[in-house]
């Protein structure tokens, strides 16, 4: 697919702390990086990215690997359309081989509809800058609305022609199949005729994280009350409305840099701040707000201020996303602009500094703002008070936090004049409730195993769990990838010339001496492509396996190159290591390969003695006299190996 001078140079000069840095905020921890994790939801960092390995791993979901696994895992692409993603990041020209029939047939459904919607996206634009009907409709609703051409571009915005099928066939004439027009809700299939779904309409690409896009937003300019102002792609393999939010891609360097984001609810919101120079601004695009929403601007910063118009339809949106807020917890505020005013009209009436000066002095804590609120509506009414103070309760008890919810109930406190001790009282009790309602749901679940641990165990895919000598292979995986160009002994052979051995020619001339096999395939793959590499002069395993095609390897390598030295406890004394590991080289490897050795001739071992037991019961005189001999040959290699290791018995 892609010739391999061009894969080695991606991986050289894709970095992964760069790489990851465009879709994770890290923090330097010593030599490291750490984050949350964008795989699974979690609220302590556990994503470790190590620059001088090469590799992240998240020790909460056990993902791991290279800078092509991330992007493979995180943009789900494939192997080749990790690497043209980076090749593009870094400028890379990409030098391919022609695709074979099968191999094209083979392209996978959610990165042909990415193509499609990448094609669509160009042809709207053009549209808009270059088709008569576009620059008279389309750009003159943009110029009337004030957005800039900059602004335009930025955001890719086009039009779709007020026709029924001229951007279907303009598709299909350029060579794009139905079946990926119809999936993407590009074109609607009516009694076999492809209808555009967008016609007529003013589009806005909706983009994904990392700037490929998902999907599409298209506002109509008629004045038809039947006709939806807005339609959105609907959902498919690549677009999840949920989990997307418009203009993160846009935004997601200012939110890092300013520690901020800013929520709002449609496209123009988010153009008309971009236009006022606030650029860490983002929109749920007319969805309710979602937890993977939430999540999702949490990867770049803990605080978010959610802004609604000041109208009652925006407080009581403001209400039902405040539980779903403090839940994922994150900072957050809310602003309510003054009645009448939008995002859009209200970022136009003033400048960049204004706007976040009057946003910093008029935002207001969630909960702080919740409880004025609802404060105001109950009045002297005993009975809403009550309500209010059982609805703000519930709001507090979310708070996983339990210093964030004192804080809230010490302010509350004030508010309400309600004493502190009653409301803690309320919400234990609704935590307790809580906690009794999820025991009885693990009850119910068998007592199934975590879902973080579940997940990790069904990813790693090592086969750990059937191989009673999954320790010691993995030790000596460890000890090839870690040190394996260390030398081990120096002798001198009969004309008195120095002779070195080195870790990894060590063990890997021990398995093949005594025909040692792993049941695990991957380990094994390891142990012959050390054994094939490990005379070249430029074989170096850490980068090799690390870099792997085989994505197991690869995630096999990051994990191994992670990981704490999980054998150490065999060769420690009293929970620490007497002196380091390299110094104890000499006596580690040779100790850790008879100790594989030993638990393979105990296996055997085993396996004879119910052979035995069999030909016994049978009467197999002739197949009774095999095994014996067999054990006396395996007692003879379980004493040497007990005198290799300090005369200690191999049971």
């Amino acid at each position: 697919m892609i010739d391999q001078s061009t894969i080695s140079r991606i991986f050289d000069v894709a970095e992964i702390s760069e790489v990851v840095s465009d879709f994770v905020t890290l923090k330097r921890r010593g030599v490291n990086y750490l984050g949350l994790c964008p795989f699974h939801n979690e609220k302590t960092p556990s994503f470790t990215v190590s620059p001088a390995k090469g590799i992240y791993k998240c020790f909460g979901c056990g993902k791991g690997g290279n800078s092509v696994n991330f992007i493979m895992e995180h943009e789900h692409l494939d192997y080749v359309g990790a690497l043209k993603y980076l090749a593009k990041k870094y400028n890379i020209d990409v030098i391919e081989q022609e695709l074979s029939p099968e191999q094209e047939k083979q392209k996978n459904d959610r990165e042909s509809m990415m193509i499609v919607n990448s094609f669509a996206q160009k042809a709207f634009t053009h549209n808009l800058h270059q088709h008569p009907q576009g620059m008279a409709v389309g750009m003159s609703y943009l110029r009337e609305r004030g957005f800039r051409d900059d602004i335009i571009k930025k955001f890719q915005i086009g039009f779709c022609l007020e026709e029924w099928e001229a951007f279907s066939k303009q598709a299909i004439d350029s060579g794009y199949k139905k079946e990926y027009l119809v999936k993407t809700g590009l074109s609607i299939d009516k009694e076999n005729r492809l209808i555009d779904r967008f016609k007529g309409r003013v589009i806005f690409p909706i983009h994904g994280i990392a700037g490929r896009v998902l999907a599409f937003g298209g506002r109509t300019l008629r004045n038809d009350k039947k006709t939806a102002k807005y339609l959105n792609s609907p959902e498919s393999e690549v677009y999840h409305k949920s989990r997307v939010l418009y203009g993160i891609f846009q935004a997601k360097k200012s939110i890092v840099q300013n520690d901020k984001c800013f929520l709002v609810e449609g496209y123009t919101d988010v153009i008309s701040f971009h236009q006022a120079g606030i650029e860490n601004v983002v929109a749920s695009s007319g969805t309710a707000l979602t937890p993977d929403q939430i999540r999702l601007i949490k990867r770049f910063s803990n605080n978010v201020t959610i802004i609604y118009d000041g109208d009652p339809a925006g407080i009581k949106a403001s209400l039902r996303g405040i539980d779903l807020v403090l839940e994922q917890e994150v900072n957050a505020k809310v602003l309510l602009l003054p009645e009448g005013e939008d995002p859009d009209s209200f970022s136009k009436t003033m400048g960049a500094t204004e706007l976040t000066n009057y946003i910093e002095q008029n935002e207001t804590d969630f909960i702080v703002f919740k409880t004025n609120l609802l404060l105001k509506d109950a009045q002297d009414d005993p009975v809403k008070r009550a309500n209010l103070i059982i609805d703000i309760v519930r709001s507090i008890a979310i708070i996983p936090d339990a210093i964030v919810r004192s804080v809230y109930v010490r302010e509350c406190s004030g508010i309400l004049n309600v004493d502190e001790r009653v409301l803690y009282t309320e919400i234990n009790k609704i935590i307790h409730k809580r906690k009794e309602e999820a025991w009885k749901k693990n009850q119910r679940s068998d007592f199934n195993e975590p879902e973080p641990a579940r997940k990790m165990a069904e990813n790693s895919g090592f086969l750990r769990s059937g191989n009673e000598c999954d320790l010691e292979e993995r030790a000596l995986v460890r000890f090839l990838l870690n040190f394996g160009t260390e030398v081990l002994f120096r002798d001198k052979n009969e004309n008195g010339e120095e002779v070195i051995t080195l870790v990894g020619t060590f063990i890997i001339s021990e398995l093949q001496k005594d025909e040692l096999e792993s049941i695990n395939p991957l380990y094994q793959l390891v142990f012959d492509q050390y054994g094939s590499n490990m005379n070249h002069a430029d074989f170096n395993a850490k980068t090799f396996f690390r870099d792997h095609t085989n994505e197991k390897v690869s995630q096999l390598a990051a994990d191994i190159l992670s990981e704490p030295y999980e054998e150490s406890k065999i060769w420690t004394k009293n929970g620490s290591f007497v002196e380091s590991i390299v110094e104890k080289l000499k006596d580690l490897v040779p100790k850790m390969v008879n100790e594989y050795k030993g638990k393979k001739v105990r296996i055997l071992m085993k396996e004879v003695l119910d052979e035995m037991q069999k030909a016994q019961q049978t009467g197999n005189a002739d197949r009774m006299m095999e095994l014996m001999q067999q054990k006396m040959v395996l007692d003879q290699i379980k004493n040497a190996i007990s005198k290799e290791l300090g005369n200690r018995t191999i049971l």
